[in-house]
């Protein structure tokens, strides 16, 4: 009986993300600015969560945290079990690289590449054979519906299919988390649903998926929220999710 009960222990969710009584402070001149304040929050693998927060509460220093891009100035932060506090810079580029996935507001495309070479590119940092960027780049290019679009440019690409290839370019190095940040601030209302429908898919697939938005109605397909404040949290709720249906 024992056993079983240590089983479905075992069996239950588990974290991805860990950070405990984390704080960042940044000087500006004389000043200190306090942009989180002992924050803690368990994200369990599978989850799907939205941080909501005016200007300056620090849901963007949150995320960045998240992404490896800011290290904390006290408080510990765990990857997948991981402490990163303890790891080189090399070290955070690999997890970055092996758990990780970006989207962003501005898609962040090279204009001078197609959307096929957009996607390689974090194979190419990896050192990934050309043979098997360009296979694995196709692949997620297909799983965002943009196969027919490898070769074409940004700007020959509509606002929703760039953010489609940022999103086949968080894919490519198959991911733990994707960590997206505004992934509709430039998006029209209908291309804002069928990105969220997308993110949706990927979470229903097993990815874990944490977005910042300040759109209360963009934060309601995710299954969770986390409003920030003045650098610590001040709701974090579960609810059922909107399904997103492209209009």
């Amino acid at each position: 009986m024992a056993d079983a009960a240590t089983n479905g222990a075992a069996s239950g969710p588990r974290p991805i993300i860990e950070i405990d009584r984390v704080s960042k402070v940044y000087r500006m001149g004389d000043v200190e600015v306090h942009a989180l304040c002992g924050v803690s929050l368990t994200i369990n693998e599978g989850e799907f969560i939205a941080v909501m927060g005016t200007s300056g509460s620090g849901k963007s220093t949150l995320m960045n945290t998240l992404g490896c891009l800011d290290r904390p100035t006290s408080g510990t932060y765990r990857l997948g079990g991981e402490d990163v506090a303890l790891l080189t810079p090399g070290e955070l580029a690999e997890i970055r690289s092996r758990k990780l996935g970006f989207v962003f507001q501005s898609f962040n495309l090279l204009s001078r590449t197609s959307a096929l070479e957009n996607v390689e590119l974090p194979l190419i940092y990896a050192g990934v054979s050309s043979r098997e960027r360009r296979r694995r780049a196709l692949e997620s290019l297909a799983h965002v519906g943009l196969a027919d679009r490898a070769g074409h440019h940004p700007s020959q690409l509509s606002g929703g299919q760039q953010q489609r290839v940022a999103i086949a370019r968080a894919l490519v190095s198959r991911p733990k988390v994707i960590l997206a940040d505004e992934p509709t601030g430039n998006l029209d209302s209908r291309t804002s649903v069928e990105i969220m429908a997308l993110l949706q898919e990927l979470w229903r697939s097993g990815i874990t998926i944490a977005l910042v938005t300040h759109e209360p109605d963009i934060a309601q397909y995710a299954a969770r929220l986390i409003v920030m404040k003045d650098g610590v949290v001040q709701r974090d709720e579960r609810h059922e999710p909107i399904v997103a249906v492209v209009p």
